[in-house]
């Protein structure tokens, strides 16, 4: 398996670009010219083999499109096909996770090891714990992955972590800094949280995201194991080859294992906006409030400064699909993209996403253009 790299989120400064497309007509156009100058080569220069879902949400309005590489009129995706969404679940589970804040059930303060099983060893620093809002924000000193991963198939990394391995690995851990204190991106940690809060919670995370997620905003086709009736799963690409499916034990699937149909990732972006109004609403604010600085990140997300606005994000990535999520509640605006495709670099998607967004020039047309590099850098097992 190769462990690695690479997702740098660039924003632009002073940019000219283009209006949010006000309709589906409009976005597959835009779509299309934020494609075409794609000269960095995030789809490989395989499109033949690449299908992207994309929504705009632009305040009451929402524009969709469906397009391939093929350039034919392509069906095999549409509103019943789901993505893997990759790391945009770590920002469900956070929202789970404030969920059960909001209920009393939890606090950011809690420490993790109130968490586990008990007599489970949980590294600390000079008598500093771990806590939630480490793991939440990537601050736990944790790191990337787990310690004891050894999968039969590394097309497959995750699926043979369970309990053990997960509990395993934690122990392994010696903090060489106060937990709070240093960022690193870690799935590890977020294996953690959702195997936390699904616990806590007193039941799987599949069942939890569910019931206090998925139903209450009307995600009704997304899953983690249990595909409903009529949905079919894309097929994943890498380099021009179809990839295996990424599958992750139910309680650890909250780093990375949520899939879903692009009309359930309107919903969510939706929800985000505050549009919808539902029990989890007031959970999904507190997780967007920033709890860390260097880089500035929430509950699960990113924030970042465009044109002087707040824009959170959050990318995702597995064996064979990309993804991205933007959107600035103050301006009502948002932007999801679905690939089947795995970009390089994955830093492609969430430039076409900030372009969608008019807040960035199309992927590949910035060498010329002034640049604000955020200072985060995101790790993903390809």
């Amino acid at each position: 398996m190769r462990l690695a790299l690479v997702s740098i989120c660039l924003l632009w400064a002073g940019l000219v670009g283009n209006a949010v497309a006000m309709d589906d007509s409009g976005l597959a156009q835009q779509l299309v010219r934020g494609l075409n100058g794609d000269v960095n080569g995030g789809l490989n220069g395989k499109r033949a083999d690449t299908c992207l879902a994309v929504a705009v949400v632009d305040r009451a309005q929402v524009a969709h499109t469906y397009w391939c590489g093929s350039g034919r009129q392509d069906t095999r995706i549409n509103d019943h096909t789901a993505f893997e969404i990759g790391s945009i679940s770590k920002t469900m589970t956070a929202a789970l996770l404030a969920d059960l804040i909001n209920q009393g059930k939890a606090s950011l303060d809690d420490p993790l090891s109130a968490y586990l099983p008990p007599g489970t060893p949980v590294p600390a620093f000079q008598g500093q714990a771990i806590r939630l809002r480490h793991l939440v924000t990537h601050f736990s000193g944790l790191p990337a992955q787990a310690t004891r991963m050894a999968p039969a198939d590394p097309r497959n990394p995750y699926a043979d972590i369970d309990e053990r391995v997960l509990l395993a690995s934690l122990a392994d851990v010696r903090l060489t800094s106060p937990p709070g204190t240093r960022f690193e991106y870690s799935t590890l940690g977020y294996m953690l949280l959702s195997y936390a809060v699904a616990h806590r919670a007193g039941t799987d995370f599949e069942t939890l995201a569910r019931k206090r997620l998925f139903t209450p905003i009307g995600m009704r086709n997304a899953y983690v194991t249990q595909a409903p009736a009529g949905i079919h799963k894309a097929a994943g690409h890498n380099e021009g080859r179809a990839i295996p499916e990424w599958t992750f034990p139910t309680d650890l699937s909250g780093t990375g294992g949520v899939r879903a149909t692009l009309p359930d990732m309107v919903r969510y972006l939706q929800a985000q906006l505050g549009q919808i109004d539902s029990a989890i609403g007031s959970a999904l604010t507190l997780s967007q409030q920033r709890l860390a600085i260097e880089p500035d990140v929430g509950m699960g997300w990113f924030l970042i400064q465009a044109r002087g606005r707040v824009v959170h994000t959050h990318d995702g990535g597995t064996g064979g699909f990309s993804s991205v999520m933007l959107f600035d509640r103050n301006a009502q605006r948002g932007v999801v993209i679905l690939s089947d495709t795995a970009w390089t670099p994955q830093i492609g998607i969430t430039e076409l996403g900030l372009h969608l967004l008019d807040l960035g020039p199309a992927p590949g047309r910035s060498q010329d253009a002034p640049r604000v590099v955020t200072p985060w850098v995101r790790k993903l097992p390809l």
